[in-house]
């Protein structure tokens, strides 16, 4: 057997107790399981370069395939065939007398036999084993939050922006990204001096932010977009407008302001420095969520923006405005699911009083943590990403998959 143990990815986990290493620990008791009702999903086992395949054993829990295909890829892009099944019944699938070579090894299941997703208790690959996977190329990590600074001092009692602060340069990131909201509850200067400042202010040299509805200019409820240019300075508007971009290793980063995406300007500036970047990976981020099932729910003025980076081939947004943690399946603008989608994750727990949930969970949501506080863990590589929420104490509460840029 050449699988057991080996790096394991999917196109999405029911939660994060049924992720793709459980496929793959020889421990018939653990599984993985994809997000519930729709379809396709994979699974995928790097076997290491030059590895050869001669039988796999597939043995699904009660959420089977009744259609599904085994495939082999030298680089993870293109598939060859090694097997077919169209009438599958669950239970155990033994494939002998295969013959194919290559690095990673691909369960594709197209038609489930459950209203249920996808779950293998084990993917057993036997064969030939080739060399052990290189590191990943061109790693770091980013951490990230929006919601941030309540008017609160550290030593209050509730006063939450200071632990995420403190979890966050824990981590360590190569830098920091803010979702907006930066500083409550109307985004003054003295504010930003008197809380921000003190907490996430230690790393404003690191940090690439977008403003928050509360950061808007607005005479009605004397929120002040002045006051967040004059804090951040030069980083709010590193290219003179309140939307920019920067690189970072294979990554171009998209820095945008949702309280003005119904002005045709930032629209015509993203759809020119989209069609500029020569980086392979792309990640965007802003306030206000297209997909939410917080309170706020859905904002559709951010549905053109979405529309260009499809179009773009990008592959992450992250945003914030409702309190709390969500993340979502590749999905396209309408929301219809789609492995080569986007991925959205909403990190609005970044200290400001947290949101329950609205009245609606959306489609493709797999994971929506309502009541603790953290931080967004982003690990990037020269060829994808990976996900997590870290609550305050370090506790990982959701690790996504492994996911490959487009």
């Amino acid at each position: 057997m050449i699988s057991r143990g080996r790096p394991a990815s999917s196109s999405s986990d029911e939660n994060g107790d049924l992720t793709p290493d459980k496929a793959v620990d020889a421990d018939p008791s653990t599984r993985w399981a994809s997000a519930e009702g729709s379809d396709p999903q994979w699974i995928r086992i790097d076997l290491g370069a030059g590895s050869t395949v001669s039988k796999v054993k597939l043995t699904w829990e009660a959420a089977y395939a009744t259609d599904y295909r085994i495939e082999l890829s030298a680089d993870g892009s293109h598939w060859t065939r090694l097997a077919n099944e169209t009438s599958g019944d669950g239970g155990t699938d033994e494939w002998a007398g295969l013959s194919g070579s290559g690095r990673y090894l691909r369960v594709y299941g197209t038609a489930r036999g459950t209203d249920y997703g996808y779950s293998l208790f084990e993917v057993e690959v036997y064969g030939t084993g080739g060399s052990d996977p290189p590191d990943p190329v061109g790693a770091f990590t980013v951490v990230g939050a929006g919601d941030i600074a309540d008017q609160c001092d550290r030593g209050e009692s509730g006063c939450q922006h200071f632990k995420t602060a403190a979890r966050a340069e824990a981590i360590d990131p190569a830098f920091y990204i803010t979702m907006g909201d930066n500083q409550y509850d109307d985004a003054h200067i003295e504010d930003f001096r008197t809380y921000y400042d003190k907490s996430w202010g230690r790393f404003k040299d690191r940090t690439h932010p977008v403003p928050g509805n509360h950061e808007s200019y607005d005479d009605w409820e004397n929120r002040d977009e002045k006051a967040y240019r004059e804090y951040f300075g030069d980083r709010a508007t590193p290219q003179g407008k309140m939307w920019y971009s920067y690189d970072h290793g294979n990554w171009h980063f998209v820095a945008l302001n949702s309280n003005r995406f119904d002005e045709k300007e930032q629209l015509d500036w993203l759809r020119a420095d989209l069609a500029a970047n020569r980086k392979k990976c792309v990640a965007a981020y802003w306030h206000e969520p297209l997909f939410s099932s917080g309170s706020h729910g859905n904002v559709p003025v951010s549905r053109p923006v979405w529309d260009l980076l499809e179009g773009a081939d990008a592959e992450l947004v992250l945003n914030g405005h409702d309190h709390h943690y969500e993340r979502f399946a590749p999905q396209t603008r309408d929301g219809t699911a789609d492995p080569d989608g986007i991925v959205q994750v909403l990190g609005g727990a970044g200290g400001k009083d947290l949101y329950g949930p609205g009245d609606t969970v959306q489609d493709n949501s797999l994971k929506r943590i309502w009541d603790k506080f953290g931080v967004v863990k982003l690990n990037f590589t020269d060829t994808g990403f990976r996900s997590q929420f870290v609550e305050t104490d370090g506790t990982v509460l959701d690790t996504s998959p492994t996911y490959s840029c487009h």
